[in-house]
C-alpha cells in the first residue's frame, strides 16, 4: 500500500506546481488567469477603499482639529503672541464658506496651518477653490461681500479638501466683542457623533457594496474551472491521487488571486487620484488621504488569497476527478431549506429590536446587530436563490424547444449560474433598501424646508451692545434691493434678584431694547415715547421654569448665571413704577425669525444698552423671492454692516443635493457591480457551452437552428435571474421599511430606482445573451464531433 504524501513541505510543492500550471498554461491557461485577475483585482481595490474610511475620516478631522480654536478656558491676556479670533461664515448660492478674521495683537503671532504669514490689513488669504470662484463671472456678487484684497492660497495642510472654499481675513478693525483671544491653532475636542440615520445609511452602504465584492471574488477564482478538471484528470493518470489534484487546483486558484491582489492595489492608487472632484455629504477630501491602514490592509492581503484557496477546495468537492480525462459529476443532492430559511429569519430577529426602541441609539452594540442583522438577512436571501431556482425549474414541463433546452440545463446544473447571480440579488437588494432610506431621509427633509421656507424670510445675530448700531443695521437692511420688512431689537436676560439657587426652578426673562417703531412691531402699544418701559402679558415658559417678578417698581439682575459662570456681583435694574402692561403680537413661529415670547420691552432711553450681560442685535429681515438674488444682496449687507453677522434661516436645503449626490454614487456603485458580475455571467455561461461542445455540434448536425439555441442561452440566463431580482426585490423592500421605522420615518419607496436596477437586471440578460451567442456559433459545428 503506498503511503499517503503530507506534509507541508508536499503542500507547498503542489501549490508550487498549480502555479506553474496557471502562468505556464498556453493562451487558454492565460486567459483564465486573466480573468480570474481581473476579478479579483477589482474587489481587492473596492475592499481597499473600504478599509481607507478610518483613515480617511481620520485625516479629515486631524486637518480641522489642527487649523481651529474654538476659545480657551482661561481666555490669554493681549501679547505678542495673541491674536483676536472671530468666525466669519457665509453661505453663497448654497455653497457654505468657511470665513476666519484675525487680528495680531503683537508681532509673533500664532499662524494656522496652511498659511506662511497672517495676512495685512484690508488683505486675505483663500482656498484655491475660493479664488477660482471669486476670479469667475459667477463670483462678482460674492466679491462684493468678500471686499478683502487676495493675499495669497492656503496651502493643503490648512484645507479639509481640494474643494472647500474658506479663508483667512484681517479686517482694519476687530472688536474683542466679536470675537476671543488665543494664543495658538489646534484644540483637542471630540467630534460631534453622528446622527442615526446618518449611522445606518454609512453602515448599510457599507453592506450594499461589500457584499456583492465578496460574492464576485468568490466567483472570479473559479473561473475557467472546466478546462482545470480536464488537466486534473491528466495528472491523476500519471499517479496523482485526489488530495494532490485539489491542491494544485488551489495553487492555480492562488496564482490568480495573487496577481489580483496586485492588480487591486495598482488599480486602488490610481483610482484615488480621482477623488479630489468627488464630494459626498459635503466631504471632499485629498488623493493621499484615500489610504487603508496598516492592519486592514494587511487582512486583505492574507484575507483574499486565503478565501480564494478555500474557494477553490469547496469547489473541487463537488466533483469527482478520474483518470482518462473523465470529469463526473457526484450525485445531486437535494438541497435543504431549513438552514437557508434561518438565515434571513436570524437577521430579521436581529433587526425587529432595533425598529422598535425608540429612539433608536446609536451604540457599539447596535451598531454590530444592524450590520449582522443586515449582513444575514441580504446572505439568507442569496442562500435562497439556489433553492428557489430547483424548485421552480423542478417543475417546468413543456413549451417551445429553445424554453425546453433551458430549463432542462437548470435541472441538470443550476450552481454555476445561481452563483453569479446571487452576486446580483445582493446588490440589488442592498441598494433597494439605501435608496429607500436615502429617500425617506430626504422627503423628510424635504417636507421640513418646504414648510420652514415657505415664508422668504431670514434671521441675523450678533453681539452688540449698542442700539445706535442696531438702528443702522436695520436702515441699510431695508435700503437693500429686494427687502419688503425688517424689524430688530438689542435683547437679552435677566433674572430674578435676588439670586436663588440654580436649582429652584426659576428662569430668566427676556428683554428687548429699541425704539417706539421697533418695539410696536413685537407688542400693541397704546402709546409710546423714548423712556418709556413696558410689561408683557405672556407668563408662560416652556420647560416649567418661573419668570422672575416683573411688577413695576420691583428689581431684577442685568447679568444673572448663564449655567457656565456666575458673576460675583449681580447688576441690578428697577423697573420703573411707571411700567404698563401690554399685549404682545401674535407670535412669528416661522424659523428665520426669532423669539416673540418678550418678557419686558424696553426704550434706550430707559436703559442703556452697555448695561446688559452679552447682549444680542437680533434682526428679522423678510424679502421678494422674485426679486434676482434678494438673499444674496441681504447677505452683502449684513456683511458691511458686521462680517461676524450669524445668520439663521431655512432658505436653503443643504441635504437636498448632499443625499442626491450619495444616492447618485450609490447608484452608480451598484451599476458598475452589476457589470462585474455579469462579466461573470458571460464567462460562466461561455464555459458552460465549450462544456456542451460535443452536445452543440450533434444538434446542429440534425439541422436545429441557431436561433433556436439562441433562444434557449437567453432563457438560460434569464430564468435565475429573474428569480433573483423578485428575491432581491422583497428583501429589498423589508429591510429598506426596517430602517426607516428606526429613524421614525415614513416608509417611501424610491420606485424610480427601483425600476432603473431592475431595467439593469434585464440589460445585464441581453448583454450575457449577446456577447455568449459568438461563441455559440463557433461551437455548432459538425467537425465538434470529431474525435482522436
Amino acid at each position: 500500500m503506498s503511503q499517503v504524501r503530507t506534509g507541508p513541505s508536499v503542500w507547498a510543492g503542489d501549490l508550487a506546481m498549480g502555479i506553474r500550471f496557471a502562468a505556464g498554461g498556453g493562451r487558454e491557461g492565460w486567459i483564465r488567469t486573466a480573468l480570474t485577475t481581473l476579478g479579483v483585482a477589482l474587489g481587492v481595490a473596492v475592499l481597499l477603499l473600504g478599509a481607507s474610511v478610518p483613515s480617511l475620516t481620520s485625516s479629515w478631522h486631524g486637518r480641522e482639529k489642527a487649523r481651529e480654536n474654538l476659545g480657551q478656558a482661561q481666555e490669554p491676556k493681549a501679547a505678542d503672541h495673541t491674536l483676536l479670533y472671530a468666525s466669519a461664515d457665509t453661505t453663497f448660492h448654497g455653497a457654505q464658506i468657511r470665513g476666519r478674521l484675525v487680528q495680531p495683537d503683537g508681532a509673533h503671532p500664532p499662524v494656522p496651518p496652511g498659511v506662511h504669514g497672517l495676512p495685512g490689513p484690508g488683505r486675505m488669504v483663500v482656498s484655491p477653490a475660493l479664488k477660482e470662484l471669486l476670479d469667475s463671472p459667477e463670483g462678482a456678487l460674492l466679491h462684493d461681500r468678500l471686499s478683502y484684497e487676495v493675499a495669497g492660497v492656503i496651502g493643503d495642510e490648512g484645507l479639509l479638501g481640494p474643494k472647500e472654499l474658506t479663508y483667512v481675513a484681517r479686517p482694519a478693525a476687530l472688536n474683542a466683542a466679536d470675537g476671543y483671544r488665543i494664543d495658538h491653532f489646534g484644540k483637542h475636542w471630540d467630534s460631534p457623533p453622528m446622527r442615526a440615520p446618518v449611522v445606518l445609511l454609512v453602515i448599510m452602504t457599507c453592506v450594499a457594496l461589500m457584499m456583492p465584492v465578496m460574492v464576485f471574488i468568490g466567483t472570479a477564482v473559479r473561473f475557467g474551472n472546466e478546462r482545470r478538471e480536464q488537466r486534473l484528470a491528466a495528472l491523476r493518470l500519471v499517479g496523482a491521487d485526489v488530495r494532490t489534484t485539489r491542491r494544485i487546483a488551489a495553487g492555480e486558484a492562488l496564482f490568480g488571486s495573487l496577481l489580483g491582489l496586485a492588480g487591486g492595489a495598482v488599480l486602488f492608487l490610481c483610482g484615488r487620484q480621482f477623488a479630489s472632484p468627488i464630494t459626498l455629504w459635503d466631504v471632499n477630501v485629498f488623493p493621499s488621504d484615500v489610504a487603508p491602514g496598516p492592519l486592514a490592509a494587511a487582512l486583505i492581503g492574507v484575507l483574499v488569497p486565503t478565501a480564494s484557496v478555500v474557494v477553490s477546495l469547496i469547489a473541487q468537492r463537488g466533483v469527482t476527478v478520474e483518470p482518462l480525462g473523465v470529469v463526473r459529476n457526484r450525485p445531486p443532492q437535494r438541497r435543504r431549506l431549513l438552514w437557508r430559511l434561518a438565515l434571513p429569519a436570524a437577521g430579521t430577529v436581529l433587526l425587529l429590536p432595533l425598529a422598535w426602541a425608540r429612539p433608536w441609539a446609536d451604540t457599539g452594540f447596535d451598531t454590530v446587530r444592524l450590520a449582522t442583522g443586515s449582513i444575514l438577512l441580504l446572505f439568507g436571501v442569496t442562500a435562497l436563490l439556489p433553492w428557489l431556482v430547483d424548485a421552480v425549474v423542478s417543475r417546468l414541463r413543456g413549451g417551445p424547444v429553445p424554453w425546453q433546452l433551458a430549463f432542462r440545463r437548470l435541472q441538470l446544473n443550476s450552481g454555476s449560474a445561481t452563483r453569479a447571480v446571487g452576486g446580483i440579488v445582493v446588490a440589488v437588494a442592498g441598494a433597494i433598501a439605501v435608496h429607500m432610506l436615502m429617500t425617506g431621509m430626504q422627503a423628510g427633509y424635504a417636507q421640513a424646508y418646504a414648510v420652514s421656507g415657505k415664508l422668504p424670510r431670514v434671521g441675523l445675530w450678533v453681539g452688540s451692545d449698542d442700539w445706535p448700531k442696531t438702528r443702522q443695521a436695520l436702515g441699510a437692511l431695508r435700503a437693500t434691493s429686494g427687502v419688503t420688512a425688517v424689524r430688530g431689537t438689542l435683547d437679552a436676560s435677566v433674572g430674578p434678584l435676588p439670586r436663588r439657587s440654580a436649582n429652584d426652578g426659576a428662569g430668566g426673562a427676556a428683554l428687548s431694547v429699541g425704539d417706539c417703531a421697533e418695539l410696536r412691531r413685537l407688542a400693541h402699544l397704546p402709546s409710546c415715547r423714548d423712556g418709556d418701559v413696558f410689561r408683557t402679558d405672556d407668563h408662560e415658559r416652556a420647560g416649567g421654569l418661573r419668570r422672575p417678578t416683573l411688577n413695576p417698581g420691583t428689581s431684577v439682575d442685568l447679568d444673572p448665571p448663564d449655567g457656565y459662570h456666575a458673576p460675583a456681583k449681580p447688576r441690578p435694574w428697577k423697573i420703573p413704577g411707571t411700567a404698563r402692561t401690554v399685549r404682545l403680537l401674535a407670535p412669528v413661529s416661522t424659523p428665520g425669525a426669532f423669539s416673540s415670547s418678550y418678557d419686558l420691552l424696553v426704550t434706550p432711553g430707559a436703559l442703556d444698552g452697555a448695561r446688559l450681560s452679552s447682549p444680542t442685535m437680533e434682526i428679522t429681515v423678510d424679502f421678494d423671492r422674485g426679486t434676482p438674488d434678494a438673499l444674496e444682496h441681504i447677505r452683502n449687507t449684513a456683511a458691511r454692516i458686521d462680517p461676524t453677522l450669524h445668520e439663521h434661516s431655512y432658505l436653503d436645503n443643504p441635504h437636498d443635493q448632499q443625499l442626491s449626490s450619495v444616492r447618485a454614487g450609490v447608484f452608480g456603485g451598484s451599476v458598475i457591480t452589476l457589470l462585474l458580475i455579469g462579466t461573470g455571467l458571460i464567462i460562466s455561461t461561455v464555459e458552460q457551452l465549450h462544456e456542451r461542445r460535443r452536445l452543440l455540434s450533434t444538434l446542429d448536425a440534425h439541422g436545429t437552428r441557431r436561433a433556436t439555441l439562441g433562444w434557449s442561452v437567453l432563457w438560460q440566463t434569464a430564468i435565475p435571474v429573474v428569480l433573483g431580482l423578485g428575491l432581491a426585490l422583497g428583501c429589498g423592500l423589508a429591510l429598506g421599511s426596517l430602517l426607516l421605522t428606526m429613524i421614525d420615518s415614513a416608509v417611501t419607496v424610491d420606485w424610480q430606482a427601483i425600476a432603473g436596477m431592475t431595467g439593469i437586471g434585464a440589460g445585464v440578460i441581453l448583454f450575457v445573451t449577446a456577447l455568449s451567442l459568438p461563441p455559440l456559433w463557433r461551437m455548432m459545428r459538425p467537425d465538434g464531433l470529431r474525435t482522436e
